[in-house]
């Protein structure tokens, strides 16, 4: 099992002694930043100098801008960094093209013919997310994401797919915490014949993937809460005032959310981390 690991960059972090630490990178437009102290996230438009302060104009999905000086409480990737006026136009590098993950882009690169191994995930939804963030990764390495539908029979289905060196899994687990249902899955999975070495089991904190999804990218200051006993997504999508009678409702509230997620900037680190280690599990020998 991995323990979960959280990393947290506040104003707390961006005190007078570190700041001569942090990398100093110069604004370029279109890179994706965020703003320490709003949670303001949002791409580069425009560098502006007004009353002798640089200034750097942020805008979110929907279209909507704000403006903020250079200098300390941003964060790029999810790092701090101290922003700095753009670079002189001759000594500007030419920004590689990034996937949604923010891996380069290989220009002219085939998907590959998949391999044995695969990424499972609780839902529909899970898939979903990390097709749209990872996909071109995952084309390239040749790995499939397929949703498992729960996880109640998860010993069964491992069983049935027979891993080994050549045939990994990696395996994503929805509010993976001490103690729980899934974390007694996880350990009962692990000590099962084939798994050391061939399998892993990371998860999130959170109840569904949807909370993956940062809340200053659907323009709001956090997720709603949703009193115990009633199903989490319809009270998600009450809370949002949106149509939540139907399994059809909960997909079109599911597509909205979707829809909001640009980049891996647009995810919780917590996720993005785990990903990203089961990708590694599965492509590194």
């Amino acid at each position: 099992m991995h323990e979960l690991q959280y990393n947290s960059w506040g104003p707390q972090d961006l005190t007078a002694p570190a700041r001569k630490e942090l990398p100093e990178v110069h604004a370029e437009r279109a890179m994706v930043l965020e703003e320490v102290q709003s949670g303001w996230v949002g791409a580069v438009t425009r560098i502006e100098k007004s009353g002798g302060m640089h200034l750097v104009a942020l805008e979110d999905r929907r279209g909507k801008s704000r403006s903020f000086p250079l200098g300390y409480g941003f964060l790029l990737d999810g790092a701090p960094i101290r922003l700095m006026p753009p670079a002189p136009r001759s000594q500007a590098p030419v920004p590689a093209a990034r996937t949604a993950s923010g891996s380069v882009k290989l220009s002219g690169q085939r998907a590959q013919v998949a391999k044995a191994s695969r990424i499972w995930v609780e839902g529909k939804h899970d898939a979903e997310l990390v097709e749209k963030v990872w996909g071109d990764d995952l084309r390239i390495e040749g790995i499939v994401v397929e949703p498992l539908h729960g996880i109640d029979d998860l010993p069964g289905a491992i069983a049935a797919f027979g891993p080994g060196p050549q045939r990994r899994l990696g395996i994503l687990v929805d509010h993976l915490v001490a103690h729980s249902k899934e974390s007694r899955i996880a350990e009962q999975v692990m000590r099962g014949p084939g798994a050391a070495g061939n399998v892993i089991i990371v998860g999130h904190p959170y109840i569904d993937v949807w909370q993956a999804i940062k809340p200053s990218v659907l323009g709001i200051e956090k997720w709603p809460v949703v009193p115990r006993g009633q199903d989490w997504k319809t009270g998600i999508l009450t809370a949002f005032g949106w149509p939540h009678a139907t399994k059809e409702d909960v997909g079109l509230g599911w597509q909205k959310l979707l829809g909001a997620v640009r980049n891996y900037a647009d995810l919780e680190p917590s996720l993005l981390g785990r990903v990203e280690e089961v990708i590694d599990f599965l492509t590194v020998d």
